[in-house]
């Protein structure tokens, strides 16, 4: 008798999983067949985001820009550190670490889709001398949590662009 009111609870908690509409996110949809993007070859961001658009469902990247659909223009990627607070002894004290990336998108024919567009992300980082091994360690690990939010915000962008 147990065993079948556990099963039939098991059986009721699975349908209202199944019908809540419940389902893992995925790679957002972009309104291209094909993309051509000019990313530089040793671009992290650029490696990242192509890892992301080859398992996306309806679009394959290119390598040749005449026979993409559309083309992802990258105009600028650039990481900064900026010193913004200095210690008693005028050594700087804390840093605020900028990821820039400037982009385009146009289609086969150059029109634009996109206009230029630049996201700008920045972390905070404090800095002592005496841990800079581990500082330099967290600056790098901002740095990489930076460009995935980056490439989830393009990927974003660019599947709000309308379909062609």
């Amino acid at each position: 008798m147990r065993r079948r009111l556990f099963a039939a609870g098991l059986l009721g908690a699975a349908s209202l999983l199944a019908g809540c509409g419940f389902r893992l996110r995925r790679s957002a949809a972009l309104p291209f067949r094909t993309l051509y993007t000019g990313f530089a070859p040793t671009s992290a961001i650029g490696a990242e985001f192509r890892r992301l658009v080859r398992v996306a469902e309806d679009t394959e990247l290119v390598d040749d820009p005449k026979k993409a659909e559309a083309r992802l223009e990258v105009l600028r990627e650039q990481r900064e550190r900026e010193v913004v607070a200095f210690s008693t002894t005028g050594r700087p004290r804390e840093y605020q670490l900028r990821l820039r990336f400037g982009f385009r998108v146009v289609d086969a024919q150059s029109r634009e889709l996109l206009p230029p567009t630049e996201l700008v992300l920045s972390r905070d980082i404090t800095s002592t001398d005496i841990e800079v091994v581990a500082k330099q360690q967290e600056e790098e690990l901002l740095f990489r949590d930076m460009q995935s939010d980056l490439v989830q915000q393009l990927l974003r962008r660019l599947a709000a662009i309308p379909r062609p």
